[in-house]
C-alpha cells in the first residue's frame, strides 16, 4: 500500500491538536509494511531515504506553499506508476490536488469544521463563507472520512451533508510510555517548583474563545470560597492570553490562578503528573481532546464538560469525569464535588492502563491503516 500523508505542520512546530495527531500517525506509520510520504511544511530537512518530506517554511505566503505542495506531490506520485492514497488533514492544502484524486483515493481525516471554528473565533462572514467553500469542495473528492469521534461524525452529516456510511469513528493517539514519568506527584512538583500543599488543576489549551478557558477562571473564583488552597495552572498561548491576564487580575486570583505559558514537550509529562487533575472546559467544536489522553497517559485524571468528544474520551473509565455543563457555575459545583472525593476519581495506574490499552498509537494506527485498505479495496 502507498501512502501519502498531507499534514499542516510538523510537531512541534505546530502545537494544534492537529498537528500532534499527524505527527503520532506518521510516526507509527513508519512501523507498519506501507510505502509512506508525508509532506509538511516545518524548519526540517527533507533526506532522500526518509518518510517526510519538508516542502518549505511555515511562515511562507499561502500561494506558495499551495504550490510547493502540489509540485512536491505531483513529483512523488511521478516516481512510480501505482496509485496512490492520499489522506488530508487540512482542507486547504487538499485544494491544489483536486484533479489528482480521479486515479488517486482521497481519505479525510476531519479535525473539525474549519470555516465554524474561525465563526466561533470571531471572523467575518466572507472568510467563513470562503472556508466553508474550500472544504465543500475538497469534501467531494473523498472516499472515506476518519473522525475522532461520533460528534464528529454528526457535523460531518448535518453540517456537510456527508452519508453516514463513508465515515470512520478512529479516536485521536496517545504515545502512552512517553508520558509515563515514573515520578510521584510530590516528585514531579518539587522539580516544576510547585506548591505541594495545594490542590492543583491543570488545563492546557490553545488560549481561544472555544476553549471555555473564561468560564474556568470564573469558576476558580467561586470554588476558592470552598476551597482556599485551590491553585488552577494554564498552560498555553495565544489570542485570548491578554484578555486572560486581565480576568484573573480583575477577579483578584491572582494567587488562584497562573497563567505560565508556552510548556516544553519534554516537561508536559511531569506537569500532568504534578496536578491533581487535569480539567477541559471546552464550550464548542471539540472533537475529541488529546490532552486527555496525554493527561490520563501521564497518571492523572481529566475532567471534561460534556461538549463534543470529550465524553466519548472518558465515559468507559468514570463517568465521575465528565461534568454537567461548562458555564462558571456548573465547573464550580462539579470541581467542588469531585476535590472533595478525590479518591472516587480513577488512579494513577487506571489511567494510564486505560490510555495504553485504548489509545496508544499502534492501537490506533491499526484501526486507521484498516481504513486505509478498505478504501482501496472499492
Amino acid at each position: 500500500m502507498r501512502v501519502f500523508e498531507i499534514g499542516m505542520h510538523w510537531f512541534p512546530e505546530g502545537g494544534g491538536g492537529a498537528d500532534r495527531y499527524f505527527y503520532g500517525l506518521v510516526s507509527e506509520l513508519t512501523h507498519h509494511d506501507c510505502a509512506l510520504k508525508a509532506f509538511v511544511f516545518g524548519e526540517g530537512k527533507s533526506d532522500p531515504g526518509s518518510h517526510v518530506r519538508f516542502l518549505g517554511k511555515r511562515n511562507q505566503s499561502l500561494r506558495e506553499r499551495l504550490l510547493k505542495l502540489r509540485k512536491g506531490v505531483k513529483e512523488e506520485l511521478a516516481r512510480e506508476s501505482r496509485p496512490a492514497l492520499i489522506a488530508s488533514h487540512f482542507s486547504l492544502y487538499v485544494f491544489p490536488l483536486l484533479d489528482f484524486f480521479w486515479r488517486h483515493p482521497h481519505v479525510v481525516h476531519f479535525h473539525g469544521p474549519w470555516a465554524d471554528e474561525s465563526a466561533a473565533e470571531g471572523e467575518s462572514s466572507r472568510a467563513v463563507y470562503f472556508k466553508q467553500t474550500i472544504e465543500r469542495v475538497t469534501y467531494a473528492t473523498a472516499r472515506r472520512f476518519i473522525v475522532l469521534s461520533k460528534a464528529f461524525r454528526d457535523v460531518l452529516v448535518t453540517r456537510y451533508r456527508i452519508r453516514e456510511d463513508r465515515i470512520d469513528i478512529v479516536p485521536g493517539g496517545v504515545q502512552a510510555d512517553a508520558f509515563k514519568t515514573g515520578l510521584s506527584r510530590a516528585e514531579a512538583r518539587e522539580r516544576l517548583g510547585w506548591p505541594k500543599d495545594r490542590i492543583i488543576l491543570l488545563t492546557v489549551r490553545r488560549l481561544a474563545r472555544r476553549m471555555g478557558l473564561e468560564n474556568f477562571i470564573e469558576a476558580i473564583g467561586q470554588l476558592r470560597e470552598k476551597e482556599p488552597a485551590i491553585l488552577a495552572v494554564l498552560a498555553g498561548t495565544g489570542p485570548l492570553a491578554g484578555e486572560l491576564a486581565a480576568l484573573v487580575e480583575r477577579k483578584n486570583l491572582q494567587e488562584h490562578v497562573r497563567l505560565v505559558g508556552f510548556v516544553p514537550d519534554a516537561d508536559l509529562p511531569v506537569a500532568y503528573r504534578a496536578a491533581d487533575a487535569s480539567v477541559v472546559p471546552s464550550i464548542a467544536l471539540e472533537g475529541f481532546g488529546l490532552i486527555v489522553l496525554e493527561s490520563l497517559a501521564a497518571g492523572t485524571p481529566a475532567i471534561v464538560t460534556p461538549v463534543g468528544g470529550l465524553p466519548e474520551a472518558v465515559s468507559a473509565l468514570s463517568k465521575d469525569l465528565i461534568l454537567d455543563g461548562s458555564s462558571p457555575a456548573q465547573i464550580a459545583d462539579g470541581l467542588a464535588a469531585r476535590l472533595a472525593a478525590l479518591e472516587r476519581l480513577p488512579s494513577e495506574s487506571a489511567c494510564q492502563a486505560y490510555a495504553k490499552d485504548n489509545f496508544d498509537w499502534p492501537v490506533i494506527a491499526n484501526k486507521v491503516i484498516r481504513v486505509y485498505e478498505r478504501c482501496l479495496q472499492k
